[in-house]
């Protein structure tokens, strides 16, 4: 199973530019969760911060017992072997066929034996879709190819938490739909706990357990994936159904007299919709049952006096049994 990350009171700046203060969230072990926000809201700065390569000025991120901030690097440096990570670009090596880029991080940080690491590196490629494809070059492959790669070189280490930076950036809709299954199935499959940075709307309904928001220097909200679907918060609102009308601007958060304004002559035509909340992507065919979801719907149903009416109607729409289970 995953491992818990526990981020308290997280603040972090550039200079005199903070980019978001004192947030505080649990990722909860095995289950995957999503970080969404506006573009130019550190939510890759985030992501960089709970794995120990920024140092934020305060607050603290606990995995295992450490403290991604605050401990000595030795420490820092034992436990980020626990992560795996995807970049936003795969951050292959050009020179290198995808067999040698995957297999990179083994050879770097272990002593196995050329045998071994053939077999986990082609175990790996074969849980991604990529088995015939070793000999190429990134620059002979599509996007959406050498973000599996990326997504392999992440997992050859075995990582008990897996971060991933925009994986649908630069893809086609049909393919993130792909990449969207891909980590539901890894999942299943390795039960490792997921963040998921992203701003793609389809990711966010369809594949986390859990959702949270960065927008004006603060997180909005984090929680059970029906807390933001279902929210009442305008920045949310207007997130998710894309409209103009609302706190996001162009190129940063819109003052209030402009809010103010939009309120009273509106910016977008008609009422917003209510939000249609898709079922949840379960793993592919022939795959065992998310154990995650287990664990989730125990931890929604303990915070169950919590939650405002809308999302808990919500989570009783989907609380269809689970895969596998007897209804």
């Amino acid at each position: 199973m995953g491992i818990e990350v526990i981020v308290e009171g997280l603040t972090k700046s550039f200079g005199k530019q903070t980019v978001w203060q004192d947030v505080t969230l649990t990722l909860p072990p095995g289950e995957v969760s999503v970080m969404l926000g506006p573009s130019g809201t550190g939510k890759t700065v985030f992501l960089k911060s709970v794995i120990g390569l920024l140092k934020p000025e305060q607050g603290r991120v606990m995995v295992d017992g450490v403290d991604m901030v605050n401990s000595p690097e030795r420490d820092i440096y034992q436990v980020r072997r626990l992560f795996g990570l995807m970049f936003q670009d795969g951050a292959l090596f050009g020179s290198m066929n995808l067999f040698d880029n995957i297999a990179f991080p083994l050879r770097e940080h272990t002593r196995k034996k050329e045998s071994e690491i053939r077999r986990v590196v082609m175990e790996r490629m074969d849980m991604v879709g990529l088995l015939g494809a070793e000999g190429k070059l990134p620059g002979e492959i599509s996007g959406g190819m050498r973000k599996r790669a990326g997504l392999a070189r992440a997992l050859v280490l075995d990582p008990q938490i897996i971060l991933c930076d925009e994986p649908d950036s630069g893809l086609d809709p049909v393919r993130t739909s792909y990449i969207s299954q891909l980590l539901i199935d890894l999942n299943a499959q390795i039960d490792a706990t997921m963040l998921i940075v992203t701003h793609n709307l389809d990711i966010a309904a369809s594949v986390p357990d859990n959702m949270g928001m960065l927008f004006n220097r603060q997180l909005v909200a984090f929680g059970p994936r029906e807390l933001l679907l279902t929210s009442d918060e305008p920045v949310v609102q207007q997130f998710l159904s894309g409209r103009r009308s609302g706190p996001i601007g162009m190129s940063e958060e819109k003052d209030q007299a402009t809010i103010d304004r939009e309120q009273l002559h509106g910016t977008d035509a008609g009422p917003v919709a209510p939000p249609r909340i898709v079922p949840q992507l379960e793993p592919s065919p022939g795959l065992p049952p998310r154990e995650a979801v287990q664990r989730h719907r125990a931890r929604v149903l303990a915070m169950w006096d919590d939650l405002p009416p809308a999302a808990r109607q919500a989570v009783q729409a989907g609380l269809a049994p689970v895969r596998g289970e007897t209804a």
